[in-house]
């Protein structure tokens, strides 16, 4: 839970911090003193279901005259708490706790009088507040909160949410001035310490990366300082061979959306006993030459080093020939290790690149039903020798396969893009892209220690209490002891939906069976995370889906519409940001911005090869496995460099907006769609952004605003509406969901 930090400055500024709690002048008083936070630290101890949390904060007074207020702290709207107290230093405080419905109206009032939307991630927390002591002109005082909070289930898990504000202000919004100095961030930590390790996997988290740590009976878990937004985080029992994990989203009428998590055993005891046969295949050509081959030779070290003795493998080096190590297959012992490591030293490379004959004799050893085949693959150029199509030798390799898992490495540039991700997309594999200069030994390095206890293959959602449909990945890949699966997908039907959740698969050639208690709710409006990691996840397999099969308009324009809802950058999306003029306008106040052409984007690239067709399949790639918000980050970075390299143009959650006349228009916004005009902190402005909430980036950035939706648009601005009535409204969200 963050800590949302105003400075209690002249109110004519926007707060320029928000995060976990905050001092707020009591109403009608104009403070001209300056409180802000200086340090928070969060600690959480897990018993049981019971999670005990202290927050201690410190406030400092920086201005010259007496500060005083009310102290706010925000809390997940549908948790249960109990035993809170509240001091500052070692004076009790008097305090209140509010339910979301009751903390809404709190929070949409500091809004209004603010006239700063910058509180709006708030709506649906409820709040502790308490009248502080008075804190003098440069005294520190700290306040301490405790509570006890009662975890919730989520199938095989325990749920844990904090809630915390944004990082605002540094961009002032329109018409507002900016503070001459915004204060800096202040420093929180996060920690959470569970007494019973045993009883516990891994914790992970769907919203930010977390570091955990194991010693003895204590699991340590901690979260980054720079922790921003609602932070999540799971808690998976350590039951049965694999723990399932369900968490669900739907705010609306519309289809809800899920995100099903299988967590594995650590591979001891019965997860260990799956046995592989491994198969390498690395390209020993003449461009292999230098540190390529030095890696490959680790690599193939550490894969050795890895197997099991239960475990067979084969190594296949190929330049203009292939050759191998010996025939068949090799069972795992300690002497054929080592010589096959002595093999391995002796490879060097030069020749061109036989990429057909490669795989033609990857692929001619098959396996008995209760062993797991894996092919590793290793390039760094396009076919020279022998076989040369790409689409000869993808379609060869797709009917050779058999049950082999694919993961193919593509080192550099010049690699065939194409060709390793449709080899790795017909195996259940993947396809790792790396940089000339990358590390080749650390990237099969990370994948040789995944891969190296398999615990089920051959997944599939077998029952669910409702429908589900448009699941990612589709075809779920196999699972290994130490790496979480994570599944996104869609769930229909009106009611809240109870029953049994199966998920299927094969271990040593024997199908079992693992069910969890699932609920399928009508309405949930948490973990609002889920929508846009689903769509993340869609876009990365239907950019594929153009990269193999070529570019439709059907799915250039499911691209585009899925990235402008969700507000996620796409390589369909991005283009608009080149185009030397990409809009007109063509009403002045209450018109919207027109395309100059009614022409589709160009396609995707043609070529395969090169640093754009890498880059491309990489980016893919990272959106169809994005698994937490802090992924999608990562694949954002693009966008903030875009955002600021026109005055006139910015980049707002994955949509362009371009500024006319002191109003910041979205690109797509067709005079065409019906405009409907919402008068901001109105009533109508925060029942709006209750029903859609993907309206929130865009009236935090931008006072005056139009947004596009399916069949209507959305403008912020004075003089529009106030109040909406519950039949226009749902008629509003119908139109610009255009559902």
């Amino acid at each position: 839970m963050r800590t949302l930090f105003t400075v209690v400055a002249a109110l004519a500024v926007s707060s320029p911090l928000l995060a976990q709690g905050w001092i707020e002048p009591a109403p009608g008083i104009r403070c001209e003193c300056a409180v802000q936070r200086t340090r928070t630290v969060v600690s959480v101890r897990v018993t049981g279901r019971i999670a005990r949390v202290e927050v201690e904060e410190w406030f400092r007074n920086q201005g010259g005259i007496l500060g005083q207020g009310d102290y706010l702290y925000p809390l997940p709207g549908e948790a249960v708490f109990s035993n809170f107290s509240l001091f500052q230093g070692d004076q009790e405080l008097t305090g209140e706790t509010m339910d979301a419905g009751q903390a809404r109206s709190i929070y949409e009032e500091i809004v209004r009088r603010k006239r700063d939307p910058a509180l709006i991630e708030l709506a649906g927390h409820g709040l502790i507040r308490a009248r502080v002591f008075p804190i003098n002109p440069g005294e520190t005082r700290k306040i301490t909160l405790r509570y006890t909070q009662l975890l919730a289930r989520a199938g095989d898990a325990l749920q844990f949410r904090y809630a915390a504000g944004r990082q605002t202000g540094l961009t002032p919004r329109l018409g507002v001035e900016a503070p001459s100095r915004a204060p800096e961030a202040a420093p929180l930590s996060f920690q959470m310490v569970l007494d019973s390790a045993g009883q516990f996997r891994d914790p992970f988290s769907p919203t930010h990366q977390v570091h955990t740590d194991r010693m003895g009976a204590r699991l340590t878990v901690r979260a980054p300082e720079n922790l921003a937004g609602d932070f999540t985080l799971f808690l998976p029992l350590a039951r049965g061979l694999v723990g399932l994990t369900l968490a669900t989203h739907r705010p609306s009428s519309e289809d809800g959306y899920f995100m099903l998590t299988l967590s594995p055993g650590n591979g001891r005891g019965e997860a260990a006993a799956q046995p592989r046969d491994v198969t390498a295949v690395v390209d020993v050509s003449g461009s292999m030459s230098g540190s390529k081959i030095t890696q490959a030779r680790g690599a193939l070290r550490q894969l050795l080093a890895s197997l099991n003795r239960s475990d067979r493998f084969r190594l296949i080096a190929f330049s203009g020939n292939v050759r191998s190590y010996r025939g068949g297959w090799t069972q795992a012992t300690a002497d054929a290790v080592s010589a096959a490591q002595r093999w391995v030293e002796q490879l060097t490379a030069d020749g061109g690149t036989n990429i057909e004959g490669a795989l033609r004799e990857a692929f001619s050893e098959t396996s008995p039903e209760q062993r797991l085949p894996i092919v590793l693959f290793v390039t760094d150029g396009l076919p020279s020798v022998g076989e040369q199509n790409p689409e000869r030798i993808a379609s060869q390799a797709e009917q050779a396969h058999g049950r082999a898992r694919v993961f193919a490495f593509g080192v550099g540039y010049d690699v065939n893009t194409y060709l390793l991700d449709r080899l790795t997309a017909a195996a259940r594999g993947a396809t790792q892209y790396v940089q000339s200069d990358g590390e080749v030994e650390t990237a099969l390095g990370s994948l040789i220690t995944k891969i190296s206890t398999p615990v089920l293959t051959d997944l599939q959602l077998a029952d669910a209490p409702a429908s589900l449909r448009e699941i990612y990945p589709a075809q779920l890949p196999d699972l290994f002891a130490g790496e979480d699966l994570v599944v996104f997908g869609r769930y229909s039907g009106g009611d809240t939906r109870n029953g049994r959740l199966v998920i299927t698969g094969r271990r040593n050639g024997v199908t079992e069976r693992f069910a969890v208690d699932a609920v399928f709710p009508s309405t949930d409006q948490t973990n609002d995370f889920i929508p846009r990691l689903w769509a993340s996840r869609k876009i990365g397999v239907l950019t594929r889906t153009i990269r193999l099969e070529g570019a439709t308009p059907a799915l250039e324009r499911e691209i585009r519409e899925t990235a402008l809802r969700y507000g996620i950058l796409s390589e369909y999306t991005s283009y608009l940001v080149q185009e030397p003029a990409p809009v007109v306008i063509n009403q002045p106040l209450r018109g919207g911005i027109s395309r100059r052409s009614d022409r589709a984007p160009a396609s995707a690239p043609a070529q395969a090869s090169g640093a754009g067709a890498v880059r491309m399949a990489a980016e893919a790639q990272g959106m169809r496995e994005a698994k937490s918000m802090a992924d999608l980050d990562a694949l954002a970075k693009p966008e903030a460099a875009m955002d600021r390299s026109d005055a006139g143009s910015r980049r707002v959650a994955g949509r362009l907006f371009v500024q006319r006349n002191n109003i910041w228009v979205e690109a797509l916004a067709s005079d065409s769609l019906r405009l409907v005009t919402v008068e901001p902190f109105s009533q109508a402005y925060f029942r709006l952004l209750e029903v859609l909430p993907e309206l929130k980036p865009y009236v935090q950035a931008f006072e005056h605003v139009v947004i596009a939706g399916r069949n209507a648009r959305i403008e912020i601005a004075a003089g529009g509406v106030q109040r909406l009535g519950a039949g226009e409204m749902d008629r509003i969200v119908k139109e610009f969901r255009g559902r």
